[in-house]
């Protein structure tokens, strides 16, 4: 098995308080470069308009306009019922209990999960014998990439250590954010991620990106999935509801935007998400059913551009109420 954690290409890693100052001066910097938030001059209370425009660049698209609907201020995500395990991908499954999910990436040198659910119950029932019934043995379990603090993230992580030798990785903000709040269940502190860090195993590289907002300490991964001869990259937005204050909707927005650059650069045509607001739970049923042609997650860089876009925009009409 080969595996290796990269802060990113040509740099050591940083002692973890100096990371977090330089951290913070990037996303100053950041924010100045793309210039201020064009919401930021909009009446308070004014945010319609924004919500008008994400509607129209949505159109009839159901994944854009799934997300139009979950990111809007009034919407309450529902209850929903858990599909069954599935290979989303040759070599990613997902395994759900309805309104969080969490993706297993196979490789050939083990599996890295990328979030764990809710609790040890949910590791022991859902992930486990989710995984063995996709033909995966949770022995392989390597990793578990938490995207960001929160108890439906975390939730199995520990009991994935402690059964199967799992590594926990999370940003160091969201360490510090479940330390402080000593949630039920929380992992004993692991590995911290590096905004950039490259995560091998195997053959396979993961990217994992801070995109802070939703918490301190939001990761995004960007990953290559395989549908049979088709080679593809992947994004999953690691925390999608909207804070509350205007300076944490500032931050949000600009990690919408870095990590657009980044999924430009990464050439993705792949979106998925942890939560049910991408029209994903709908397209699970499309992929049980496929004979051929399009795979449903498969949506095109294009589109996955304008998902971003289309978040964007959402969040400026977030940021014209505050």
């Amino acid at each position: 098995m080969t595996s290796s954690l990269h802060p990113d290409d040509t740099a050591r890693p940083l002692p973890r308080r100096r990371f977090a100052q330089l951290a913070a001066l990037g996303l100053a910097a950041g924010t100045g470069l793309l210039g201020p938030a064009p919401a930021a001059a909009a009446a308070p209370g004014d945010g319609q308009p924004y919500y008008d425009r994400a509607r129209t660049l949505a159109g009839d698209d159901p994944v854009l306009l799934a997300l139009v609907r979950a990111m809007d201020p009034a919407t309450v995500i529902p209850d929903l019922t858990a599909p069954e395990p599935i290979m989303l991908f040759d070599d990613l499954a997902m395994l759900s209990v309805g309104f969080v999910h969490a993706m297993a990436l196979l490789t050939d040198g083990g599996i890295v999960l990328i979030d764990a659910l809710r609790s040890p119950e949910d590791a022991r029932d859902v992930l486990v014998p989710g995984l063995v019934s996709l033909g995966a043995d949770p022995e392989e379990i390597r990793y578990v990439v938490v995207t960001h603090g929160h108890v439906d993230h975390f939730g199995g992580a520990q009991y994935l250590a402690d059964h199967y030798g799992a590594r926990v990785l999370m940003a160091p903000q969201d360490w510090d954010l479940v330390a402080e709040a000593r949630p039920e269940h929380a992992p004993a502190q692991d590995l911290e991620i590096a905004d950039g860090q490259r995560l091998t195993l195997g053959g396979t590289t993961l990217r994992l990106y801070h995109t802070p907002g939703h918490t301190p300490g939001t990761v995004s991964p960007v990953f290559p999935v395989r549908d049979g001869a088709g080679r593809h990259t992947a994004m999953l937005w690691g925390g999608t509801q909207p804070p509350g204050t205007a300076s944490e909707l500032r931050t949000y927005l600009a990690s919408v935007r870095s990590f657009r650059r980044r999924m430009h650069e990464a050439r993705v045509d792949v979106e998925l998400s942890n939560h049910p607001v991408d029209h994903g739970l709908q397209r699970v049923e499309e992929l049980r059913g496929r004979t051929g042609g399009e795979h449903p997650f498969v949506i095109g860089r294009r589109r996955t551009d304008r998902f971003m876009a289309v978040m964007d925009l959402m969040l400026r009409g977030r940021l014209a109420d505050v």
